[in-house]
């Protein structure tokens, strides 16, 4: 009997323990929440249709328009000159950049001179006597012969005769002969070709400075060349003369300019083509950059919005009746932060700024500043 008892004891210990259990399983159950449903507030505007003028924007480095490279043709010590030959130093036009040691070959001209001359005094008498009709202007010429300065250009020959006589006693061969040596001479003295700045300068006073060798770089700084890279799609727009608006990267400076070239080769790489733009300013200086806006072209019936807007299938997000949708469009220019677009109908209520996990359907708010303003 006793066992029996204890038998019943437990197996009623073991439904009761069956049973709080799953009433504690029952009561752990919670309801799910229902997703509270969230209408997100979008920024739009109503589609009007007008014309948009096209920009575009390039960057690139100013070069001087007049700009040269010094080198030597002759060899020779860098003499000093009243103006040292520094970078940044001004010249006026005509005003000597480099004089080169010149002591040596100008005694060699000299001789070469003293020879003409004397070769010119010894065939005097026999042109006087066999040539009496040419004979004046031959002795005017050897009066005003000066070996301080440059020989002056022989008489002209009025006829055959007189020719053979003078080239077979070597006068003509001996006068260009001098011509090329002093031509040479006048090389060991640099000027300025205008009025600018020496911006290099590689050698210094008492350098020996050998033939071929580079000297420095002058340049005119009053005007300057701004060369940009425009798409090959506007080739056909640019046109010599047009204005264009130039301005620093911090946007502090700005200046006008024109379109002063247009390259007639588009670069095979980029597919590319170079327009050069002309402009003035104390402010400029060579090497400093910026950037140019041209205007292309106007496009008749277009709207111009932010590019984040357009999708890579090229469609926008318009709002009907609270709900988004896409409608495609044609993009006719991207812009570095805008697009101008076309085929937009008019009215039509398209986002003003872009809204993340937008998708057809999506159930939104309009903003309205007016009503937003008068509940503040």
């Amino acid at each position: 009997m006793r066992k029996i008892i204890l038998g019943i004891l437990g197996i009623a210990l073991i439904v009761l323990a069956v049973f709080v259990s799953y009433k504690l399983v029952q009561s752990n159950k919670r309801a799910r929440p229902q997703p509270i449903k969230v209408v997100k507030t979008v920024f739009t505007d109503t589609v009007t249709n007008t014309k948009v003028p096209i920009y575009i924007s390039a960057n690139g480095s100013l070069t001087a328009v007049r700009r040269i490279e010094l080198f030597s043709e002759v060899q020779g010590v860098f003499r000093p000159g009243k103006v040292l030959f520094r970078p940044g130093q001004e010249y006026k036009s005509g005003q000597t950049l480099i004089r080169i040691d010149d002591s040596e070959y100008y005694a060699s001209v000299q001789s070469a001179k003293s020879n003409l001359y004397n070769a010119l005094a010894a065939i005097m008498p026999d042109l006087r006597l066999d040539f009496p009709e040419v004979y004046p202007k031959w002795q005017s010429y050897l009066d005003s012969f000066d070996l301080k300065r440059s020989t002056p250009k022989l008489p002209e020959m009025t006829s055959e005769k007189e020719n053979y006589f003078l080239t077979g006693r070597g006068i003509v061969s001996n006068y260009f002969s001098v011509k090329n040596l002093e031509q040479r001479l006048s090389k060991y003295r640099i000027a300025a070709p205008f009025t600018g700045v020496l911006t290099q300068a590689l050698v210094t006073e008492g350098t020996l400075i050998r033939n071929g060798q580079k000297l420095g770089e002058f340049i005119d700084p009053t005007q300057y060349e701004l060369e940009v890279a425009i798409s090959k799609s506007f080739s056909g727009l640019l046109r010599t003369g047009q204005p264009v608006t130039l301005q620093s990267l911090d946007k502090t400076l700005e200046f006008t300019g024109i379109v002063s070239r247009v390259n007639a080769s588009i670069d095979p790489a980029t597919q590319t083509i170079s327009a050069f733009v002309k402009v003035e300013g104390e402010e400029l200086k060579e090497g400093m950059y910026l950037e140019a806006v041209l205007r292309a072209r106007e496009e008749p019936s277009a709207i111009e919005i932010d590019r984040n807007l357009i999708s890579d299938r090229n469609e926008i997000f318009i709002v009907r009746d609270s709900i988004l949708d896409l409608i495609p469009v044609k993009p006719v220019f991207f812009g570095e932060k805008t697009a101008v677009i076309t085929e937009v109908p008019d009215g039509e209520i398209i986002l003003s700024k872009p809204l993340p996990g937008a998708y057809p359907g999506m159930l939104v708010r309009i903003f309205e500043e007016n009503k937003t303003a008068t509940e503040n």
